[in-house]
């Protein structure tokens, strides 16, 4: 049974943010996706669906500065990291900051936000389901914008199989009603799904686990 995996990048990483899980940030996307199949199912590819942080803005403080600053290269890190899997692609959206104010007491902060991924998923699901190029869709995102797609895909295709698995402390009861079978990824398939703590490249370069992952 043929399966490509769809992965919401950012939803994955809050729910493991909000778990405390931030020892398993260095997570072998690849390996994860793998380690959660069937043995009657053959992976095709996984997609992978994330968006670049930016850097730090004129005005920012500079305590604001050097924390997004060690973000971005902690991501940066990470995603070239992925680069090294083979039949892992990525799919970049946006990263928007916004001023963001309180109704109530009036401060006001900078927040971010990525755009595009439930997009760009809707659109990768829909082509592959076109195109015939899977049996199972396996879908990592507890985001309930995805509902209309997975019901697109039902109607349009009934004999295709859409499984959801949910990140660490991220559930949907709207997912859970479409889709045809879910799950909650597990601290046991996070932990024999990471990466080694140095990566050594093709061209020497070497990727190291940050710091604050360990």
């Amino acid at each position: 049974m043929r399966v490509i995996a769809y992965v919401d990048g950012f939803n994955l990483y809050f729910g493991l943010k909000d778990s405390n899980y931030h020892r398993f940030y260095w997570l072998n996307i690849q390996a994860m996706i793998r380690n959660l199949l069937r043995e009657y199912q053959q992976l095709v590819v996984t997609k992978y669906f994330t968006a670049r942080i930016s850097g730090p803005e004129k005005g920012d403080s500079s305590k604001f500065a050097q924390d997004l600053e060690a973000k971005r290269r902690r991501q940066a890190v990470f995603l070239e990291a992925l680069e090294t899997v083979g039949g892992l692609v990525i799919f970049y959206g946006h990263y928007l900051r916004e001023k963001v104010q309180c109704r109530n007491c009036g401060r006001v902060w900078n927040d971010h936000e990525e755009k595009m991924t439930d997009v760009n998923i809707a659109t990768e699901m829909l082509t592959d389901a076109f195109e015939d190029k899977f049996d199972t869709a396996l879908l990592v995102t507890a985001d309930s914008d995805l509902v209309p797609t997975i019901r697109a895909l039902k109607r349009l295709f009934p004999t295709k199989q859409i499984v959801v698995f949910f990140p660490p402390g991220r559930y949907s009861a709207q997912l859970k009603i479409v889709a045809d079978r879910q799950l909650t990824i597990g601290r046991g398939t996070l932990a024999k799904s990471q990466f080694p703590d140095r990566i050594i490249k093709a061209d020497g370069h070497v990727l190291e686990r940050p710091q604050r992952w360990r």
